[in-house]
């Protein structure tokens, strides 16, 4: 079940066979079913996840209650709430599964470990990790300065697949608006 990894990784850098087959036992492959959680808030994150099939959500919760997404992953993505991966302290975020789902999953003792002797996925970390910083910082920008409207066209540019796999729950929840609003965004686009 590496080949998808392998194939993402190749992606970015070829790999020898030999840097292949380190891999090999380093990698935990998972099924999650709708709903379940590989990370809860007040632990630490152990992992970063992979995404072969399904869809993923990595939300905090405020003081009320109301959840507030803040990214999303689908096949041939990662999601890990990186802090606490690093620094091995609570994480206060959530990620959750939306669909049933199937990942890779690389533990922090392993990932090290493949740095030391794969150095090539130290350099493919390093592009994932700041691709997902730039996602990050487009998004908090956007969501202080753009119109709801600007909001959701981001959202279909940067997520194109899941505009139709997502509830307007969630999709509302990552713009923050209301699940009404973006009704009435996306009858406006139709119209």
């Amino acid at each position: 079940m590496l080949q998808p990894l392998i194939a993402h990784f190749e992606s970015y850098l070829p790999l020898e066979e030999s840097e292949k087959g380190l891999l090999e036992g380093r990698i935990t492959e998972r099924r999650i079913k709708r709903r379940q959680l590989v990370l809860q808030a007040g632990f630490p994150c152990k992992h970063y996840s992979y995404v072969v099939e399904g869809c993923f959500k990595m939300y905090g919760v405020d003081k009320k209650g109301n959840e507030h997404n803040i990214q999303f992953a689908a096949e041939n993505d990662w999601i890990s709430d990186i802090g606490s991966f690093h620094s091995g302290k609570p994480s206060p975020l959530c990620i959750e599964a939306i669909e049933p789902s199937l990942i890779l999953q690389i533990e922090r003792q392993d990932l090290y470990f493949l740095y030391l002797n794969i150095p090539k996925l130290d350099r493919i970390f390093k592009v994932i990790i700041e691709n997902k910083y730039v996602e990050l910082q487009n998004h908090v920008l956007q969501n202080i300065s753009s119109t709801a409207q600007e909001r959701y066209d981001a959202f279909l540019e940067q997520y194109p697949t899941l505009a139709l796999r997502l509830p307007n729950t969630q999709i509302a929840s990552y713009l923050g608006i209301s699940p009404e609003y973006l009704s009435e965004i996306r009858s406006d686009r139709k119209s």
